[in-house]
């Protein structure tokens, strides 16, 4: 048990890789909050874990990470259901469109980065407190290969995970003597359905972010994200800080 007596949030954690995070998490000890704008699948996520790991070891909570009240209510709801908070999953985000900055309007940039950017900087500033009055915290943020090149998406992603990456060696670092260690995974082509929130796909944009996809082994597993974001979330990763995981079959290796 890795994670055993330690309260984990994780956001986006209705599907993909926030679904296999919180599932990883309960079965090594971890009472988790389930957290996601979909409720529904959510609780779907919570009834799947109380089957294998057995009652009051999750919680689901509704919250879109855009809003900041949401935000403070989840964080608050982990130290009102389990007491405290020892770990954050930041997970949630959103697409682009593959939209070009061309193309670019005001409401898609600020839409996607108030998901990607903004709201995983509003869950750590919440959770700062706590894990500065215990002395001890840790942050996992899902960054993505697109924020460490220049074209796997369109610009307001690329842009948003890019200041993700940034974020977490700012914070990283900055309280790096405080017990607090901040890191990120950056996946390549994941299965997940992340896709959903494609809608109409800008044909320019999404021509020059897919020129590269042949060169990318494989996709991955949603699990297999999960078990990199274990690592970062347990003792095991304890001298590992202010990094970011890719993990991506070799895909950034190129």
């Amino acid at each position: 048990m890795k994670l055993q007596d330690k309260v984990a949030i994780v956001t986006g954690a209705a599907s993909g890789m926030g679904r296999a995070i919180a599932q990883l998490f309960a079965a090594e000890g971890a009472k988790v909050i389930v957290s996601d704008l979909n409720v529904e699948g959510a609780e779907t996520v919570v009834e799947e874990i109380t089957a294998k790991c057995g009652t009051a070891v999750a919680v689901a909570v509704a919250s879109n990470v855009a809003k900041e009240e949401d935000v403070q209510k989840l964080v608050d709801a982990a130290v009102n259901e389990f007491g405290t908070l020892d770990i954050l999953v930041n997970n949630a985000g959103i697409m682009d469109n593959f939209v070009p900055a061309g193309d670019l309007t005001d409401e898609l940039w600020e839409r996607v980065f108030a998901v990607n950017t903004t709201g995983p900087m509003r869950t750590i500033r919440k959770s700062l407190p706590i894990f500065l009055e215990k002395g001890a915290g840790v942050i996992v943020n899902i960054a993505s290969a697109g924020g460490l090149n220049g074209s796997r998406a369109g610009a307001a992603y690329t842009a948003s995970k890019h200041a993700v990456v940034g974020l977490t060696k700012n914070v990283g670092y900055q309280y790096a003597l405080k017990g607090i260690r901040c890191n990120a995974i950056a996946p390549g082509g994941v299965e997940t359905n992340i896709g959903s929130t494609l809608t109409a796909p800008n044909s320019f944009g999404m021509e020059r972010a897919m020129s590269g996809i042949g060169i990318n082994p494989r996709n991955g597993k949603p699990e297999e994200v999960a078990k990199v974001a274990l690592f970062l979330a347990s003792d095991d990763s304890s001298f590992v800080n202010g990094v970011v995981v890719e993990a991506d079959a070799g895909w950034t290796a190129y």
